[in-house]
């Protein structure tokens, strides 16, 4: 299993202002945040190249990995820790061909166990689910049971993600059932301060882990 990708997912949201997203994603960095995921959906090519290589040299700063969403080209141009794709993103196994073996690849497996086991045999070496709850980034998005990451977990030898909605108080139950990460946008880069959501984000996992530790 791959140890990176674990506790705070953090996504960025679609912010322009390329001083603005470094502070933010500093805050959420500096809060406790260990995974950081680059998407933005409205900004150019150069927009987004200008960002990412800006957000590459703040992950390395907090040895946090950044992975690009979409964008295969991009990742390997900033030479990101990975790349994230979703269902309508590209090809999986062509993606892995071209990352090699030792980049991060992450796939979208919405509500289905059937995705998520051709993402595996494809390459990726963690998978997302999602939206569990309903969420302002994606309004339509499928909605899968909670239970389904406890099914995930024990088919699947790699971290499981959860995406969708979530904050700080429906995180625990998808914690409980087992998640390794959860993927937050809103909660984190909206909040008033950013810093300490990530950090209560992070906080969840370092308690559930404690409570097991305990309980063994």
């Amino acid at each position: 299993m791959n140890p990176l990708i674990a506790g705070l997912y953090a996504i960025t949201p679609d912010i322009a202002d390329t001083d603005t997203l470094l502070l933010r994603t500093r805050a959420a960095l500096t809060g406790g945040a260990r995974v950081l995921q680059y998407r933005n959906k409205t900004a150019s090519a150069a927009l987004r190249c200008e960002q990412a290589k800006a957000l590459r040299a703040l992950c390395m700063e907090f040895a946090v990995p950044l992975i690009i969403n979409d964008h295969l080209d991009l990742a390997l141009d900033v030479d990101a820790a990975g790349l994230h794709l979703g269902g309508d993103d590209g090809d999986i196994a062509a993606a892995r061909a071209q990352l090699g073996p030792a980049k991060l690849l992450g796939a979208s497996c919405y509500d289905r166990i059937e995705l998520a086991q051709s993402a595996v045999s494809a390459g990726a070496d963690h998978i997302a689910f999602g939206s569990f709850f309903a969420s302002s980034v994606k309004p339509d998005a499928v909605r899968p049971p909670v239970n389904l990451i406890t099914l995930a977990k024990n088919e699947f030898r790699l971290p499981v993600v959860a995406i969708g909605g979530i904050t700080l108080h429906n995180a625990p139950q998808l914690i409980a059932a087992g998640v390794d990460a959860v993927a937050v946008i809103s909660a984190v880069f909206t909040a008033p301060d950013v810093a300490a959501a990530a950090r209560e984000f992070q906080d969840l996992f370092e308690t559930s882990h404690e409570k097991k530790s305990k309980a063994l």
